[in-house]
């Protein structure tokens, strides 16, 4: 599907930004505490310079991403009826996305994720509450007609939709949507097969190097990509600070990472996701794509929080510009 969607690059250059994406998944808030001048540790206390409450979750993230980007975006999901979820809501529809298909759910209680982040890295606490109940049975999926693109994420903590996520992309499929599957990490690293049968109904498959060498059972980063690339058309190799590599169409291309002053990484990977997706989608070959992709996840970390930071298409240009 990754080969055939190339062929028809002109046309989709042309259509791209009427393009529809939609996100099935997690909806929850972040409470961050940023700028840690040591990382956390059980019994002892450590310094934050700020603390806020911000749009958390990785489908989210991705979902104001791709919005910012131009995209029209619908999010499939669900929350408790609190004061959580309200928030969530309305930070989701200040991002101009769609929540006509979030389900409110009087007996669940809204997830919460605690961020620790130093400027390097951070640590993640969460409460799943309704991210972990959102279920098959929640879905229309009719509504995903008129879409062009479904993305799912955070496939461990959705303990519910778990099993479903590989129905899901079938059934997007043949409703002619091409996909992409970013896992996360899996709190048990335990990287079974089930991850493997959503990544064979994948479009693309987005995975960081220390799950890609969990999941393939490999020593190196090459040998990893090759295995996954067996099963999936794309897949994307996230690197951090060193960049992204990705196979597809019998090549493969490395891309270095944009050097920047990050203040906060949370959310860069889902973020560098939506700047591959809106790539794909408008046409890129698969450099590109990486470039776009490196591009808005570095932007997303000068500010605090998975949103705050993420560009539109022209400060997307702007930057590319600059740096290129």
């Amino acid at each position: 599907m990754f080969r055939n969607h190339y062929s028809n690059q002109t046309k989709l250059q042309q259509t791209a930004h009427s393009r529809r994406v939609a996100i099935i998944g997690e909806l929850n808030l972040d409470l961050i505490a940023s700028g840690l001048n040591s990382a956390p540790a059980l019994g002892r206390e450590v310094i934050a310079e700020n603390l806020e409450t911000v749009l958390g979750s990785a489908s989210a993230i991705f979902a104001s991403g791709v919005a910012r980007l131009g995209h029209r975006v619908s999010l499939f999901s669900k929350v408790g009826d609190d004061e959580y979820g309200r928030a969530c809501l309305n930070f989701v529809c200040q991002a101009g996305i769609s929540t006509k298909n979030v389900r409110i759910d009087k007996a669940s209680r809204t997830g919460l994720t605690i961020s620790l982040s130093t400027r390097s890295d951070r640590a993640l606490v969460t409460m799943l509450g309704a991210i972990a109940e959102l279920c098959y049975a929640d879905l229309e999926m009719k509504a995903l007609r008129g879409h062009s693109h479904l993305h799912m994420t955070s496939f461990f903590l959705q303990t519910a939709l778990r099993p479903s996520f590989p129905r899901i992309f079938r059934q997007a499929r043949k409703l002619g949507l091409t996909t992409s599957f970013d896992p996360n990490s899996d709190p048990q690293s335990r990287w079974g097969e089930d991850v493997w049968r959503v990544a064979d109904q994948t479009t693309i498959l987005f995975i960081n190097q220390q799950e890609a060498l969990q999941l393939t059972r490999k020593n190196n980063v090459r040998a990893a990509l090759e295995e996954l690339a067996k099963r999936t058309p794309c897949v994307v190799i996230k690197l951090g600070h060193r960049g992204a590599i990705a196979a597809a169409c019998d090549q493969v291309v490395s891309v270095p990472a944009f050097k920047v002053s990050a203040v906060d990484t949370t959310g860069a990977g889902d973020s560098f996701a939506a700047g591959f997706v809106h790539a794909f989608l408008s046409g890129r070959d698969l450099r590109g794509c990486l470039v776009e992709g490196n591009a808005c996840g570095a932007l997303s970390t000068l500010e605090l929080g998975g949103t705050r930071g993420q560009p539109d298409r022209a400060r997307l240009s702007r930057f590319l510009a600059r740096k290129l």
